[in-house]
């Protein structure tokens, strides 16, 4: 473990989604501009070993990094605002930690000791906060606690971290407690009785958190203040008040104005290296903010009751939009409401659609629909992953003439299987972490829309499916306009798929939102805004 790394942990209390990712990755950014290097870490307390195989609507969508990990949806809050990559390390669950140990019992790594939660399962836990900075080349880790203090799930996190403070010296270690401060209209009055509660129960557990992250609708008066301050023995000064913002990304300027990082710095015995300004956030922020123009773009999907499960979707759109000046007005529509009859009304104020990825058969022919509406009438069209492969389906039916072309997927049985299972997926018999994930290479073609976005002919980007474009049928696409303009060098496999005589109609194997961020929008998603503001122009 790297003595000179400072370790912050984020606690929440009173009630979950209160957005400790978000100050996370706030908190992230300032101690960034300030010349630190930072990662963050989310520690997730349920019994799963990734969320791979959860349900989107159980837990919003499941983000893939770079070295083809599953994890929570928080690590692209952190890529986005960071603008650095995350890792395997830096999700970690129950299930794995269990996993682990469980593992080495079996090896008999534990001499034959009986294994328990404190040490064994603490232990692991621990192992698992200090690896990311034993090789040093991190200032300061975040990690972000999953769930509520109180929680019976998270006892052993927090007894993890109460055993880290005396492990790495409380010089080294801090910890922030983000809780919320309800407002009772009746009464007309702030409640700080839910805080004092939440840290009592953190005090009860042996931690002392040394700041106090309070989210509100409305401004803390000074009282309240000295309030939370006294009966949660926090100093006055590291009682920070979190206002619910008009976007996400305004919180890492309310937190530098609240003095979070200045907190911090001062509990960690840390100066700053440098103090770059967020100008380049800044800039984002007023192009955010004023845009000059406005497009209306449907997102057709199956989980759209939970707009999570398109997060990183739906942040592309806004950092694509604000380098656009551009206002993106995103109309979620589940693909089982649109059919042939009713999808011309459904869509009639649309300058652009998007497929998103997703799994199984529930909603295709409603993507179907959607996609031969934007082919017929020259709408802007992005497909994601499935979104790709249902505009290969739809342009097999109704251009090549394969009446029941279909995915293997959907229909194992299909005469012409245009989307077919990878042959190294045909063994598999295991849901979690099988697919084929992460980073692979694309070589575009010169002159192709896909280059022309990217301005280059190479690019790396990540993936989550089992299913691919099914080769036997390449020749039949291109003869009739459509072509592979992105392909894998090095299986041959289909990356790309677009039209040659349509405004722009691009799809793409892989999930180009996971690596939009902030400061580098997603060049795929950019000129398809460009695209669709040009569509709107010309209506």
């Amino acid at each position: 473990m790297a003595s000179s790394t400072k370790y912050i942990f984020i606690t929440g209390g009173v009630t979950s989604s209160l957005g400790k990712g978000i100050i996370a990755a706030s908190l992230a950014k300032l101690l960034q501009a300030r010349g630190f290097t930072v990662t963050i870490q989310k520690f997730d307390p349920y019994l799963n070993i990734d969320p791979g195989t959860l349900n989107p609507y159980e837990h919003g969508e499941c983000y893939v990094t770079e070295d083809g990990a599953e994890t929570d949806l928080d690590l692209g809050h952190y890529e986005r605002f960071l603008n650095t990559p995350t890792s395997q390390l830096n999700n970690v669950t129950t299930g794995r930690i269990y996993n682990n140990v469980i593992t080495k019992e079996r090896k008999g790594e534990y001499l034959g000791k009986t294994v328990q939660v404190i040490p064994h399962i603490t232990d692991e836990i621990k192992r698992n906060f200090f690896k990311l900075g034993e090789d040093g080349k991190y200032d300061v880790i975040i990690t972000e606690i999953g769930g509520c203090v109180g929680d019976i799930e998270s006892l052993p996190f927090i007894e993890a971290v109460r055993q880290a403070k005396w492990d790495i010296g409380s010089n080294n270690i801090l910890v922030i407690h983000l809780t919320l401060i309800p407002y009772l209209s009746a009464a007309k009055e702030l409640k700080t009785k839910p805080t004092q509660h939440s840290v009592k129960q953190l005090l009860e557990a042996g931690i002392q958190p040394d700041i106090l992250v309070c989210r509100s609708e409305y401004h803390l008066p000074l009282d309240v203040k000295k309030k939370l301050a006294l009966f949660c023995n926090v100093e006055l000064n590291c009682v920070i008040e979190a206002m619910d913002a008009e976007t996400i990304y305004d919180v890492p300027l309310l937190m530098k104005k609240e003095k979070l990082d200045e907190r911090v710095l001062s509990k960690l015995k840390l100066s700053s290296k440098s103090n770059t300004e967020l100008d380049q956030w800044k800039d984002f922020l007023g192009r955010l903010k004023n845009p000059t123009q406005e497009v209306n773009i449907a997102l057709v999907g199956k989980y759209v009751s939970l707009p999570d499960a398109y997060k990183s979707i739906i942040e592309s759109f806004i950092h694509a939009g604000a380098a656009s000046e551009c206002k993106v007005h995103l109309k979620l529509i589940s693909s089982e409401e649109l059919h042939p009859e009713s999808i011309s009304k459904k869509l009639n104020d649309i300058d652009g659609i998007l497929v998103a990825p997703g799994f199984g058969e529930r909603g295709l022919e409603g993507k179907i629909e959607t996609v031969k509406f934007a082919r017929e009438n020259n709408i802007p069209f992005f497909g994601i992953c499935l979104g790709m492969q249902v505009a290969v389906i739809e342009f097999a039916r109704n251009v090549i003439g394969l009446e029941k072309a279909n995915s293997t997927e959907m229909d194992p049985n299909t005469p012409y299987p245009v989307i077919d299972l990878m042959e190294a997926q045909k063994n598999i018999d295991q849901m979690g972490g099988t697919m084929r994930l992460g980073s692979y290479p694309c070589e575009m073609k010169k002159g192709s829309k896909a280059a022309q976005a990217y301005g280059k002919t190479k690019t790396m980007e990540r993936h989550r499916h089992r299913y691919e474009f099914n080769n036997k049928y390449l020749e039949q696409f291109q003869e009739n306009g459509m072509i592979a303009s992105g392909i894998n060098p090095e299986s041959g496999l289909v990356e790309i798929m677009e039209l040659k005589n349509h405004p722009w109609f691009v799809g793409t194997q892989f999930h180009p939102e996971y690596k939009s961020t902030v400061l580098n929008p997603h060049p795929l998603f950019v000129k398809f805004i460009q695209s669709t503001i040009e569509n709107k122009k010309n209506k």
